[in-house]
This record gives C-alpha cells, structure tokens and sequence, in this order.
C-alpha cells in the first residue's frame, strides 16, 4: 500500500533564477484544468476526483490526496488579501499544537511581514501562491517562471525561508505548470475538501459548516480553507478538536 506522502523540503539556492536553458515546456500539455470535486468517493470516503488526479499527477509533483496507510490529513490556508482573522487562526492552532500551511502571493506577504514572519518561527509551512494571482496556464514560459520564483526570492530574501510547495491561483493548472513548478523545486498542491467559505458578504452558518468540513474528512485529506473567513476562524478550534477525537493527525507538510 502506498504510503502517505510527506513532502520534503528541497534544498535550493537563495534565489531561483529563470535561465534561458531552463527546460523547454513546450512539450507539455497546457490544457487548463480547473480544479474541482465531484460527489463521488471511494470506499474510504477520499473523492474520487482526487484520488484519480493523484494517480496521474504525483509523478508530476501533483498532491491532491493522501494514501489510506494513516488517518492523516494536512491543514491548508489560502491568503490572497488579509481580512483581520490570520492572527486569531494562528493564535487557536498554537493552543492547539497544529501546524498548518499558508499559501502567500507576494502582496499579501508585503503587507503582512508580521504574520509571515510569525508562521514560520511557529513551525508553520509558507506556500507560494504566485506573484499576481495569474491563471497560470495562460502564462508564457517565462512569466510563468517568474510567477513562481520571484514570489520565492522574496520572501527568501525578507524572511530567510526556502519555500517548496505551491498552490496555483483559482486551482488551475495543467501538466506544463506541474512540469514547471517541478523545475523549480515546487510540489503543486490542490486539495480533497474545500467549501464555499471565501465570499467575506456570505458566510456560511457555523454549525452548517461545522458539519460540512468534519463529515467529509477521510485519509489524506488536503483541507482547503480560506483565512479571510469569518466562519472558518469560529469554528476552527471545535474542528481541530473532532478530528483528533475521530483518530486524525494533523501533519506537517
């Protein structure tokens, strides 16, 4: 059985640089996928969606899903913009003793070089989330390139951290943005769970979403949540807590 993929940070340079020998992407299939979940699951409850794109893009650098192996599942925040509710996030998962990945572009960390700061020295992953938020299968070669690495140079260069995993704007993506981001050094991660939690004027109920995020969890399971969400900050600690009680490991990416 396979086991559950735990990525390991790959050890690069202080900057990722776009040379013009980089690999010829060109061959690659740019078809763009957006990415989403229908209602179909397999016997441990994984979408089957996911567990298929895993089988065909993990050799890629895809991760849309764990293995059954553990009840492990990882804790993920998209951050494009902050909203006021980051700090509380983090101050629930430090009670708690969780970890969790933060997928950044470069605005927000420019604006927020505190929280960024505070996510890494509390043992937290910082994901790129691109420079402009582009969709990156209508990016050339080039900008495609730079989407990524110059994200990456920056926050190297104000925070002294290398990071490893990527999340593409929108989850779109396609077999020439996994070949590039696994150029240079990147994991590309979607997700197994997300909800309508990001529109910040239509919150979901709490005990709704309560139930919606905890009934789903399954093996491996990629949580995408969005940080901007007010709900999501209310319910985050009673969440952390069903799915330790139900036997689940929040691990680290």
């Amino acid at each position: 059985m396979k086991l559950f993929r735990k990525i390991v940070p790959v050890l690069v340079s202080a900057t990722i640089s776009c040379p013009a020998f980089a690999a010829d992407l060109s061959g690659y299939d740019n078809t763009k996928i957006a990415w989403g979940l229908g209602a179909a699951t397999d016997s441990y409850g994984r979408p089957t969606d996911a567990v298929n794109a895993e089988s065909k893009y993990s050799d890629m650098g895809g991760l849309f899903v764990g293995s059954t192996e553990q009840k492990r599942l990882w804790l993920t925040f998209d951050e494009g913009y902050e909203n006021g509710y980051t700090k509380k996030i983090l101050d629930i998962l430090k009670k708690k003793n969780a970890r969790a990945v933060f997928f950044v572009t470069y605005d927000y960390a420019k604006a927020n070089p505190e929280l960024i700061r505070r996510m890494i020295n509390e043992g937290h992953t910082v994901g790129n989330h691109t420079w402009s938020h582009p969709s990156l299968p209508e990016c050339s070669d080039e900008d495609l390139r730079r989407e990524l690495s110059d994200t990456h140079n920056y926050v190297k260069q104000q925070f002294g951290y290398d990071m490893y995993v990527m999340r593409p704007p929108k989850g779109e993506f396609s077999e020439r943005v996994l070949k590039c981001a696994k150029e240079l050094g990147y994991t590309t991660v979607l997700w197994s769970f997300a909800y309508y939690d990001w529109d910040v004027n239509k919150q979901p109920e709490p005990a709704a979403a309560f139930e919606k995020i905890t009934s789903k969890v399954h093996p491996g399971a990629v949580y995408l949540l969005h940080a901007v969400s007010k709900t999501n900050t209310e319910i985050l600690g009673d969440v952390i807590d069903n799915w330790r009680e139900n036997g689940y490991i929040i691990t680290p990416m």
